[in-house]
């Protein structure tokens, strides 16, 4: 019955608790992403600063050639709309929980392999919003690290020590 109680509060504190350690990771990776050097358009790690441009108007140049001189829209390729603010990774404050409570299950029940299921499935769940919003593939990323780091180190203490 003891170890019953060890396991659920391991469970409850690697769910729980790890929400505002992943806030203050992300936190400070923003924080060292404001302060460093600006951003040139060669470098690849830029594409936050692209981000923004999404949602651009197409430019308007004046075409000489009509009478009067027409103004036509041009564009260099489609349009993507960047995704309206809190749309981008909806639902990942529960999806971290859940997360936090497989990959510390794993480790209590002796199935670290899990976590490797856990991390597919995140991923291939979140493929398609990544693909599009690469700042935000940063973020899930520094999160998913973070969130899977604690719910380990939880489990893992709770096992050497407690049970």
């Amino acid at each position: 019955m003891t170890d019953f109680i060890w396991i659920v509060l391991t469970l409850l504190a690697a769910a729980a608790l790890g929400w505002p350690v992943t806030a203050v990771v992300l936190r400070l990776a923003r924080a060292v992403e404001s302060s460093g050097p600006p951003f040139s358009e060669a470098d690849p790690a830029a594409d936050q600063n692209l981000d923004a441009g999404f949602g651009a108007e197409p430019q308007a140049v004046t075409d000489t050639a009509g009478p009067g001189g027409t103004v036509t829209p041009v564009r260099a390729g489609p349009i993507r709309r960047a995704p309206a603010p809190g749309s981008v990774l909806r639902g990942g404050l529960m999806i971290g929980v859940l997360e936090r409570l497989a990959v510390a299950g794993a480790i209590l029940g002796s199935e670290p392999v899990a976590i490797a299921y856990v991390v597919a499935i995140k991923g291939l769940g979140r493929y398609a919003e990544l693909k599009e919003t690469p700042a935000a593939a940063e973020r899930f990323i520094i999160g998913t690290l973070a969130s899977m780091l604690w719910a380990v180190a939880v489990a893992t203490a709770a096992r050497a020590f407690l049970l």
